[in-house]
């Protein structure tokens, strides 16, 4: 390793360790409604969509906080960023635990909301580049392999914690695992900010060609990718099973198809390590293959959906499409614009995922109701269509960056 501890990529242990982290970050925030919105519910009197509106409240609060976040981690890199991330999620979910009003359950979203912005992908990200330049993109790659194991061992830990006493308790696990597990992960393996690679290191791995308007061109339609597949990733993960069972599909079936996108997504995210080491395949070639698996799955189960196959190789073809996309949406712009800049950069482009992503349930819960699963399918497959179409607008050769 180079002087400094950011020569080429991360160590295995830094890539197991910030996984880690990153696994009890998204089970206990983005995969935490799902299992305890009814109890929640239930306990507060409301309805569940009133717990999911605060959670979609903490949505927006992540979407505001992003750039500002990620013009700290450039200028300081990520340690304290990220350790901070623990101890907003340890009020958060302190806070969550004794909510006893809806104020409560909105102001505990809130906090928990910019833990989110604090410490999950897009600040694990920053981190890794502020620290590792552009060798990072493996970095990014192994972390979400084993980050995609978030609703694995969340959705059932959960449950059973619930299940044996209750929703409070499962809310203070989490906060435990934060102080206990996460918090000295994320000290431990990020770099202090002396020994971080040099601005002016990372600004000239960058390149800076005169066309100024065909950069701000590429971040727009990166922009555009990252917006439209955002609300289909979030609409599939809170309706998926439903959506199936519009379709006609026994429930049954739909929940054991519904089971097979988690695996689908590790297993394209694993393939893609290998990838992108062997064959060094770009990251707007995996973006492209990535956003098209979805429609061509949609097409399958329109076309077959009668057929007892059809909804696995749907749910197949959507995890291996959403597990490349959280990679591409990492390494895609790191690709194209360089490494200076990366973290506000990061922060701006996710501001119209999170909007997309806080909107989508509910948008498609009222098409289901309406419409039904067929045009639910055509919104999702056309929607991947916009973000391929916007991709296939990007060139490969990198731009200068267009906000810093």
């Amino acid at each position: 390793m180079a002087e400094g501890g950011v020569a080429s990529g991360a160590s295995g242990f830094q890539i197991i360790a910030l996984g880690t982290a990153q696994t009890i970050a998204w089970a206990s925030s983005a995969y935490l409604p799902a299992v305890i919105s009814q109890p929640v519910a239930h306990t507060l009197g409301v309805s569940t969509s009133t717990v999911f509106a605060a959670y979609s409240f903490g949505l927006l609060v992540m979407a505001a906080l992003g750039p500002v976040i990620g013009r700290s981690i450039d200028r300081h890199g990520g340690r304290g960023v990220l350790c901070f991330s623990n101890v907003a999620f340890v009020a958060g979910l302190l806070l969550l635990a004794s909510a006893s009003s809806v104020v409560m359950l909105f102001a505990a979203w809130a906090v928990i909301g910019a833990g989110m912005a604090l410490g999950l992908y897009d600040a694990a990200f920053a981190a890794l580049v502020r620290q590792h330049g552009m060798q990072a993109r493996q970095s990014i790659t192994g972390i979400t392999l084993l980050a995609g194991f978030a609703s694995t061992i969340g959705w059932p830990l959960t449950s059973a914690v619930v299940a044996a006493s209750d929703w409070p308790t499962a809310c203070l696990m989490w906060a435990a695992a934060h102080l206990l597990i996460a918090l000295p992960l994320n000290w431990l393996t990020l770099s202090p900010a002396t020994s971080l690679l040099p601005s002016a290191e990372l600004a000239s791995a960058t390149a800076h060609p005169d066309d100024i308007a065909g950069s701000r061109r590429a971040f727009v339609l990166v922009a555009v990718f990252g917006t439209a597949t955002s609300f289909v990733t979030s609409a599939m993960a809170a309706h998926l099973p439903g959506l199936l069972q519009a379709l006609g599909v026994a429930a049954g079936l739909a929940i054991a198809a519904s089971a097979l996108v988690g695996p689908a997504q590790v297993a394209a995210r694993a393939i893609e390590f290998v990838a992108s080491k062997r064959l060094r395949v770009h990251p707007l070639s995996t973006a492209r293959v990535a956003v098209s698996l979805h429609p061509v799955g949609g097409l399958v189960l329109l076309i077959a959906g009668g057929m007892s196959w059809a909804p696995a190789v749907f749910a197949l073809l959507h995890g291996a499409g959403n597990g490349l996309i959280t990679i591409a949406k990492g390494t895609l712009p790191l690709a194209l614009f360089g490494a200076s800049g990366y973290g506000v950069r990061q922060g701006v482009l996710a501001i119209g995922q999170r909007l997309a992503q806080a909107a989508a349930p509910f948008l498609l819960a009222l098409i289901l109701e309406h419409w039904g699963g067929g045009v639910a399918i055509l919104l999702t497959g056309a929607l991947s269509g916009i973000g391929l179409l916007a991709l296939a607008g990007i060139k490969r050769t990198a731009s200068a960056a267009p906000i810093q």
